[in-house]
């Protein structure tokens, strides 16, 4: 009897894509805080993942879902970047990351479990 790995991980595989693609974006604003101009951008999670969950075969990236950022206090250069935003949100979903990642990790242990019975 065949089984359908995605359908038995859910939507936690492709949650830990979306996670990792935020937190490269994150990064980046981080990396881009003194950079004068620069556009703070995020990626709308709920809706990427929608896309990824919703038997959307094409999508690989949620380049898509990126949005700028609407900036509380732009600088005079116009650079959007709060650092201590980024920082929130960068810390916020490497928690989000990690325990995806444990998630799917019990997943595969209890999988292995079920098929070699130990």
């Amino acid at each position: 009897m065949a089984m359908d790995l995605d359908a038995y991980l859910g939507v936690s595989a492709p949650a830990l894509r979306i996670r990792g693609q935020r937190t490269e974006q994150l990064a980046v604003n981080l990396a881009n805080a003194e950079t004068p101009g620069y556009k703070a951008r995020d990626i709308d999670f709920s809706a990427a993942l929608s896309a990824a969950t919703g038997g959307n075969p094409n999508f690989a990236s949620s380049e898509a879902f990126l949005k700028y950022r609407t900036p509380l206090a732009p600088s005079l250069d116009g650079n959007t970047v709060d650092v201590q935003l980024e920082q929130s949100a960068f810390a916020e979903n490497s928690v989000r990351y990690q325990a995806t990642l444990s998630f799917l990790s019990g997943s595969f242990r209890s999988l292995i479990t079920a098929i070699t019975g130990q």
